[in-house]
């Protein structure tokens, strides 16, 4: 690919979990939601070049790891400890950081703010698509959700579930599974 943002470091690695990842360095200046990358800054540990999306500001730093299917893009940044793995997906302008992980088919995105475990719930084989239902906590202290096609906040979600499906069973595991994210991720 022509204007690659970063490039592994095969001789800067890590095991993990039997995965070998590789320390990323910026080859060129871009701005991500925390600031400027410069040329040369050391960044995270991810797998393949798969992890981390060379378009758009997307950057894993820290000590963080992307493994498996995992990926960032958009204008995601992943730091501090944060993990993610499976097929998890952040993108947008979430914000996963400090001892946070995602993983299975979780996907962050919009203006997710994941800092810890308390910070994101993921709700497996659920409603009417038998799929992941992700709540987050938002850079405003709210609950973000993505569900299929879905992205947008709580209410909304609780207000499509509501058009869509009223009281039927899929209605009723949407509702359950909203009231359990509220409990999980409002302090």
């Amino acid at each position: 690919m022509k204007n690659k943002k970063y490039e592994l470091i095969f001789d800067d690695s890590i095991v993990v979990a039997n995965k070998v990842l590789y320390r990323i360095r910026a080859l060129r200046d871009f701005e991500t939601i925390n600031g400027i990358v410069k040329v040369g800054t050391l960044g995270g540990y991810i797998e393949t070049e798969n992890n981390l999306s060379h378009l758009g500001c997307a950057w894993v730093g820290g000590n963080a790891h992307v493994v498996g299917n995992a990926c960032v893009v958009g204008n995601a940044r992943v730091g501090g400890n944060a993990h993610v793995v499976g097929n998890a997906r952040v993108g947008g302008n979430a914000h996963v950081v400090g001892d946070a992980r995602v993983g299975g088919n979780a996907h962050v995105v919009g203006n997710a703010c994941v800092d810890g475990g308390r910070d994101i719930f993921a709700a497996d084989s659920i409603g009417s698509r038998n799929d992941t239902t992700t709540f987050y906590k938002t850079a405003d202290d709210g609950i973000g959700v993505t569900c299929g096609c879905f992205s947008g906040t709580i209410d909304e979600f609780a207000a499509a579930v509501e058009e869509t499906h009223g009281d039927n069973k899929y209605g009723r595991e949407y509702r359950a599974a909203i009231e359990l994210a509220k409990l999980h991720i409002l302090r």
